[in-house]
């Protein structure tokens, strides 16, 4: 005997099984959804964690924790959105798959965000600056390094304005760090008359950098005669200090150096021009 399927039960029979799935996918999309905020929330916690206890170790590089806080936030992420997806029934092999090709994607329509990533690990790996240099790259960035992360790097100007530079900006321009080394050599230049006393002048000047202590010995200070113009004789002071004391002595020595000069009885010459009068009645 034949069982004839009424358009009633039909009805009942789909209306059961969507009530069932709908119960099931919405449980697995609350759990998701559960799962998602929990994940993030633990990803931000010990991403501040790790930036702080890192903070408070004196001996560890500056210039890594940072890194170190995001690379431990970006995964606990990576690992929440997998569990999410798992929620669903999504495979683990096809997770990875998904990722591999979506990766591929991202990373030909983002190909300046990978080379931000690519200069940002060389300069972490290479470490040209540190945290608290200051350098210039090139001709438009310069400043005192205050993060290096994996996309950008941030520094504050000589007047104390923020600015954020691409790392590859950084990484593709010859770089110049004003702080890596413990003493830097500076040069100041005076000029005395043509008349004046050179010898005197010249030692004068150079009994005032050897009297000052933040004038280093090694290498000795050196006084010399830069050039001859046609007014004046051009003299050269050079020092070495060190890197702590650097515009200090800078600042004190540009104006002591007029001083000293003149406390020998030298005079800082003026530009001069003669002008010849030509009587009216000379033929032209």
């Amino acid at each position: 005997m034949t069982e004839v399927t009424t358009p009633l039960a039909s009805f009942d029979a789909v209306k059961g099984f969507l009530t069932a799935n709908a119960v099931n996918y919405g449980l697995s999309f609350i759990q998701a959804v559960l799962i998602l905020l929990i994940g993030f929330w633990i990803a931000a916690r010990l991403g501040n964690f790790v930036r702080k206890t890192l903070g408070r170790s004196p001996n560890f590089d500056a210039t890594l924790k940072p890194l170190l806080a995001s690379i431990v936030q970006w995964s606990i992420r990576i690992i929440t959105v997998i569990a999410v997806l798992a929620q669903f029934g999504v495979q683990t092999a096809s997770i990875i798959a998904v990722l591999g090709a979506a990766g591929l994607a991202i990373g030909l329509a983002l190909q300046g965000t990978l080379q931000n990533i690519a200069a940002g690990t060389m300069l972490l790996l290479l470490r040209p600056f540190r945290i608290g240099d200051y350098i210039t790259a090139g001709s438009a960035v310069a400043g005192t390094v205050e993060e290096i992360g994996l996309f950008t790097t941030t520094l504050t100007n000589a007047d104390g304005i923020y600015v954020c530079v691409p790392n590859s900006q950084i990484w593709g321009q010859p770089v110049t760090n004003y702080s890596r080394n413990a003493t830097r050599r500076m040069e100041i230049t005076v000029g005395i008359a043509l008349d004046d006393d050179l010898d005197a002048a010249m030692n004068a000047l150079r009994e005032r950098v050897v009297q000052d202590d933040r004038v280093i010995d090694k290498p000795a200070p050196e006084i010399m005669v830069k050039q001859v113009s046609d007014s004046s004789v051009i003299v050269n002071v050079r020092v070495w200090s060190l890197l702590s004391n650097y515009w200090g002595l800078y600042w004190d020595l540009q104006r002591s150096v007029k001083e000293t000069v003149e406390g020998v009885g030298c005079s800082l010459p003026y530009p001069t021009r003669t002008v010849v009068q030509i009587p009216a009645d000379m033929p032209r």
